[in-house]
């Protein structure tokens, strides 16, 4: 790296200041960056949205063997092109005396300060960080007067006064391994996008703790029940109250498979065993189990476009995609609810156009609002009416995506809704090569 230089990730800024600009700061290290930097590009001290400090030459210097366009725009990046302002996240740079030379625009916005105030600032002044538990973060990482063998500080939750919460990460560059700190390169991220993923995985305990607590609370009530009082019921009775016990413990056992799905989903490692599957055979069998359990068989109807494409696919998953789908037709529409299963070409993740299966089910109740579509396959949607966890269509849409497929809701002839998913003809590698 040329001296001076600050490694920002692939990128390298160069610094340096008027000697002018350090005398009005009262900064006798900024006045000598020159010195020690390559040249950074000009951005006015007053500008609000970001700063950095301006070149002591008037017209733009690139770095070393470059000519004078390598550094010719706001802020820009020596060589590059790029302007601080540009960063996703916020950038402070301090000089080796530690007065802060750069405080982007995100920075700016990230904080709540002023970008053009913080320039010759002491990095402590300009940055007042604290700990969680309230103490100054820079007396205690001290990285200008600590180890020499230091690199920087790794990303962590700090606060600024009034208790404002951002994500802090340090690099210190030095002109050799052991040498003094040259730059102090400070990144700074909100922390928005953390507290939603802490508010989701809140949602999902207590979501859980809801739906475990009702039927562990029946089956601990009958089993003390029928251990404390066994005679004194009749064979009927003590029948009723196992299969209330056994439905309870399904119901606990398919909650905890639905958490390892969402884990296995979330985390990427969602495993898919295929083999040849009969689609139509699949959607079949659902429709009996409905019907046996009570449902008319005159609500279903089933239509099969024939020939069908082979579809190597997870039996056990195709199973928990039709029935999570026709669960959620018979429970909140209406009417017919129709089942078409039909070969198709669709255009995979990598654009390339591919063959498939694909099973539309539709129902003639209300539909889904229009608001609300693009939420359907979020977690904890459960619509307009209450009941059941709001996972399963989130675990629908992890299992097709793992298939290679696609799924999509809309609003189907009747006006009810409808979820059509696409399984692509995916034969395992060994029979492909």
């Amino acid at each position: 790296m040329v001296p001076g230089d600050v490694g920002y990730g692939d990128m390298t800024v160069g610094t340096n200041s008027s000697p002018g600009a350090a005398e009005a700061a009262g900064a006798p290290g900024l006045a000598t960056v020159s010195q020690l930097a390559g040249p950074v590009a000009r951005v006015p001290v007053q500008q609000p949205a970001g700063a950095c400090a301006p070149p002591p030459q008037a017209g733009p210097v690139g770095p070393a063997g470059a000519g004078p366009e390598a550094a010719d725009g706001h802020g820009e990046f020596a060589g590059l092109g790029i302007d601080p302002d540009d960063l996703p996240d916020g950038l402070v740079i301090a000089d080796a005396t530690g007065r802060v030379i750069c405080f982007n625009s995100a920075a700016a916005r990230i904080t709540a300060l002023v970008a053009g105030e913080a320039l010759g600032v002491g990095i402590e002044r300009a940055l007042p960080l604290e700990d969680l538990e309230g103490r100054r973060w820079w007396g205690l990482t001290d990285p200008y007067g600590g180890l020499a063998i230091r690199r920087g500080q790794p990303e962590r939750n700090l606060l600024l006064p009034g208790g404002r919460e951002v994500l802090v990460s340090a690099r210190y560059v030095r002109t050799h391994p052991t040498g003094p700190v040259r730059r102090l390169v400070v990144t700074l991220r909100g922390t928005e996008a953390r507290q939603r993923t802490e508010r989701s995985h809140a949602e999902l305990i207590a979501t859980v703790a809801h739906e475990l607590r009702s039927p562990l609370t029946s089956v601990k009530g009958f089993t003390a029940t029928l251990l404390a009082k066994w005679e004194r019921f009749t064979d009927d009775q003590k029948r009723l109250m196992l299969e209330t016990v056994d439905a309870d413990a399904n119901r606990v056992t398919r909650l905890i498979a639905e958490l390892l799905d969402i884990s296995r989903i979330d985390s990427g490692r969602l495993e898919v065993r295929r083999q040849p599957v009969d689609i139509s055979t699949a959607v079949g069998r659902h429709v009996q189990a409905l019907t046996a359990n009570g449902q008319a068989p005159e609500r279903f109807l089933v239509s099969v476009s024939r020939p069908l494409p082979d579809c190597w696919a997870d039996p056990d998953k195709i199973d928990q995609i039709l029935g999570n789908l026709l669960e959620n037709a018979v429970r909140h529409g209406e009417g017919t609810v129709t089942i078409d299963v039909a070969p198709t070409s669709f255009a995979n993740a990598a654009g390339k156009t591919e063959k498939g299966t694909a099973v539309t089910v539709t129902d003639e109740g209300p539909g889904i609002p229009e608001e609300s579509v693009g939420r359907v396959f979020t977690r904890f949607w459960r619509g307009s009416k209450r009941g059941g966890t709001g996972l399963g269509l989130y675990i629908v849409k992890g299992i097709v995506e793992a298939h290679g497929g696609t799924i999509k809701v809309g609003r189907g002839p009747g006006g009810g809704a409808e979820f059509r998913f696409i399984l692509p003809v995916a034969a395992p590698a060994y029979l492909t090569q």
